[in-house]
């Protein structure tokens, strides 16, 4: 049988106390930044630093729970996929950028016609009929 058909679905106790470890730790960082917010001796950057090393423990320790395994898995893949894609080269993108140009400014020129003609059409000629 396949593997992927045999994985169970849903949260393991592992997991679940992983992620609660890792909100833990996330909360700590943001309720430290704002206690420490009043304190003098305690630089704002240092209050940045740690709440950036929550929020970058919080992943890691998120990144080894099972959802942290698929998004790992399709970060993997999206790369890979990425190294497939031919990019256009300056000249392509700098010729296609301006028939952009051409194109809407040829629409927008002919937007503004056909609502000059329409405006023309129903307040200088149609409302003049009625009178």
């Amino acid at each position: 049988m396949n593997t992927k058909a045999q994985e169970a679905k849903g949260l393991g106790p592992a997991d679940i106390g992983k992620l609660a470890l890792a909100l833990v730790v996330l909360a700590a960082g943001i309720v430290g930044f704002y206690y420490f917010s009043d304190n003098p001796n305690v630089p704002s950057f240092a209050r940045v630093v740690g709440v950036l090393v929550a929020v970058a423990a919080a992943l890691a320790i998120g990144a080894f729970t099972a959802p942290g395994r698929k998004l790992r898995g399709f970060v993997a893949e999206s790369q890979f996929e990425l190294r497939k894609v031919v990019w256009p080269s300056r000249d392509e993108t700098l010729k296609t950028t301006g028939i952009i140009m051409v194109v809407v400014v040829i629409l927008s020129l002919l937007m503004g016609l056909i609502d000059w003609l329409l405006k023309s059409l129903v307040l200088d000629w149609l409302l003049k009929l009625g009178h």
